[in-house]
């Protein structure tokens, strides 16, 4: 993996912290606050992006995971978290990906930041909430504790294989825009 240089390897993480937090928005960001405070797995924060490793944030958003995580096991309540997460998961992809990207010009990295970060995460978060729409409409709900459990735990996974094996969660993030794209393009065709 050291063949693909430092500022590949970052895009990777960025991308996969993501499309991680478009499943869970704070979760990922939790998991790289508590990695990159305890140094774990050697990947730095980009310069100004320190504050993540603090202990403030990392309280805050353990908390906020905590809430989240708790809160899509809840009926109606896991609609309302669907319509707000888009923009949120959106905003905090961007945040994630431009964690990562120490390598880039700042430019550049903000511009890859908004439309891959974002872009990515807010096109998870999307998919996520219309396949929570068709879990409710043919379960009459009693799917969405089960499909909450996935996504959470995708996003766990998604988060820890991003920071540790950044190329793995690249693929992994073309595997599941290719579902999402299909997905959504899918529910959009007239039936009949």
């Amino acid at each position: 993996m050291d063949t693909l240089g430092p500022t590949m390897l970052s895009v990777l993480l960025g991308a996969g912290l993501a499309a991680a937090c478009g499943l869970r928005v704070f979760l990922p960001l939790f998991i790289v606050s508590v990695l990159s405070h305890f140094d774990i797995g050697g990947m730095g924060l980009r310069e100004g992006f320190g504050w993540l490793a603090g202990w403030p944030a990392m309280i805050a958003l353990g908390a906020a995971s905590i809430i989240e995580l708790l809160s899509y096991f809840i009926p109606f309540v896991d609609h309302v978290l669907d319509v707000i997460a888009v923009p949120l998961a959106s905003v905090a992809g961007t945040v994630a990906a431009m964690s990562t990207f120490v390598d880039l010009p700042p430019f550049l990295a903000w511009g890859m930041a908004l439309i891959a970060g974002g872009g990515i995460a807010g096109l998870v978060s999307a998919g996520t909430a219309a396949t929570r729409v068709a879990s409710t409409t043919t379960t009459a709900g009693l799917g969405n504790p089960l499909l909450a459990a996935g996504e959470s735990a995708g996003a766990l996974l998604l988060s820890l294989l991003a920071w540790f094996l950044p190329v793995i969660a690249g693929l992994l993030v073309l595997l599941l825009l290719w579902w999402v794209l299909r997905w959504l393009l899918q529910l959009r065709r007239p039936i009949g």
